[in-house]
């Protein structure tokens, strides 16, 4: 069977030229700001690769085009990323959170979403876990 030709999809969520550093500051939760500026450097140091604003409230990492294995569609999108939401930090690992069994049960408190991982704070889990998840999602690129 032929490959589906890949057709690069619009999608609303792009990088941006916003700062980073003035979106965190302007997080009103003090913890989750505290808790964004520790994600922030992991990242940036696991990616080697500064941070953009992606949409008005996603920080991501690097660059990849992902092409949908059912659909074909690509889409630009980063390697890494969070979001400091009012109801969690959303930790965009962009692999599938539910193969990571092992590490998930020493993470501590959290949910899961297809590629996200759900957490309140960083003081609910186990930060070298969430590292060496961090570094498995890297190397999985």
């Amino acid at each position: 069977m032929a490959e589906k030709k890949g057709k690069l999809a619009e999608i609303k969520t792009k990088a941006t030229a916003a700062s980073v550093e003035d979106f965190i500051n302007n997080v009103p939760n003090e913890q989750k700001r505290a808790d964004s500026l520790v994600i922030l450097e992991m990242m940036k140091k696991a990616t080697g690769e500064e941070p953009k604003m992606w949409g008005a409230s996603i920080i991501g990492f690097g660059d990849k085009r992902y092409k949908s294995p059912a659909s074909g569609r690509e889409v630009d999108w980063f390697l890494i990323g969070f979001a400091p939401r009012k109801a969690n930090l959303s930790i965009y690992l962009t692999m599938d959170i539910k193969k990571q069994a092992t590490a998930l049960e020493k993470l501590g408190k959290y949910k899961t979403g297809v590629g996200c991982l759900y957490i309140n704070k960083l003081a609910d889990i186990d930060i070298k876990v969430l590292k060496q998840m961090i570094d498995t999602a890297l190397k999985l690129k």
